[in-house]
């Protein structure tokens, strides 16, 4: 049996991965390392220990899963719930890897699942590289904690790319709709003739492009001629979304944004 973290052998061997990182970049002076059961973070902690100039250690866990962040800090924040980062939802960390980190870490940071989607979409997008959630959550930190890593060379390690397809589409267009680049408006119309035509007009008008529309006339709260019609569309960017916004409300339109959590 191999432990995956818990084990001596195991945490050298994870280790090699800052001896790699220095090797490549010899100025980095800060490591941001996910944490799960520990072995990654106490290997590359060692590395640090014994590098020719002083280098930072910082862990990284889910907000949902604080559980290495728990036994350090003597904290009981819950651990439980569906993180994106299920490779670190981890509820019990390492008995060896806990004393390690205690001995040679020098902060844990915790992370939202909002940040955990922002890097996984950022590292497809812009570098071209899958990485799961729980491999993100150092870049996650960086963008969710900015001031703390202001003017130092950070070396961030993306260990895995084992993410569903589905759930990487779905994070990917939860991206989008945060960045104004796809949105869903709810509008308050009168159900006659003519009534989405004139608001598809003013779509037009914004050059926005329509992918759906959902109207609902039974379960509201509206009198019986009313109607909610849920407009999803494209637009450039989160300007171009609330040119549209003011548009509708200029042609006398009640209208809202349908917010993701």
């Amino acid at each position: 049996f191999v432990h995956p973290f818990d084990d001596a052998r195991v945490i050298a061997g994870q280790g090699t991965v800052a001896i790699e990182m220095l090797q490549d970049v010899p100025s980095i002076d800060t490591f941001l390392t996910p944490i799960g059961g520990g072995g990654l973070i106490s290997g590359m902690a060692v590395v640090a220990a014994a590098a020719d100039h002083p280098i930072e250690v910082i862990g990284v866990e889910a907000e949902l899963f604080p559980s290495m962040y728990n036994r350090i800090n003597g904290t009981d924040m819950p651990c439980a719930g569906d993180t994106l980062a299920e490779g670190i939802a981890v509820k019990e960390p390492g008995a060896i890897t806990s004393n390690m980190v205690r001995a040679l870490v020098d902060d844990i940071v915790l992370v939202s699942e909002r940040s955990l989607e922002q890097a996984v979409s950022l590292l497809l997008q812009i570098e071209k590289t899958v990485v799961e959630g729980a491999g993100a959550a150092g870049l996650a930190a960086l963008l969710q904690h900015p001031e703390r890593f202001a003017g130092k060379t950070v070396g961030v390690v993306l260990c895995g790319g084992n993410i569903d397809t589905r759930l990487l589409a779905n994070v990917l267009l939860r991206d989008l709709a945060r960045s104004g680049r796809l949105a869903r408006l709810r509008i308050r119309l009168q159900d006659q003739p003519g009534a989405l035509f004139n608001v598809a007009r003013i779509f037009d008008a914004e050059r926005v492009n329509i992918i759906e529309i959902y109207h609902q006339r039974v379960f509201t709260t509206l009198p019986a001629k009313g109607l909610i019609t849920d407009v999803e569309c494209e637009t450039r960017d989160r300007a171009h979304l609330d040119r549209l916004i003011a548009a509708l409300r200029v042609g006398g339109y009640e209208v809202s944004t349908v917010e993701l959590a």
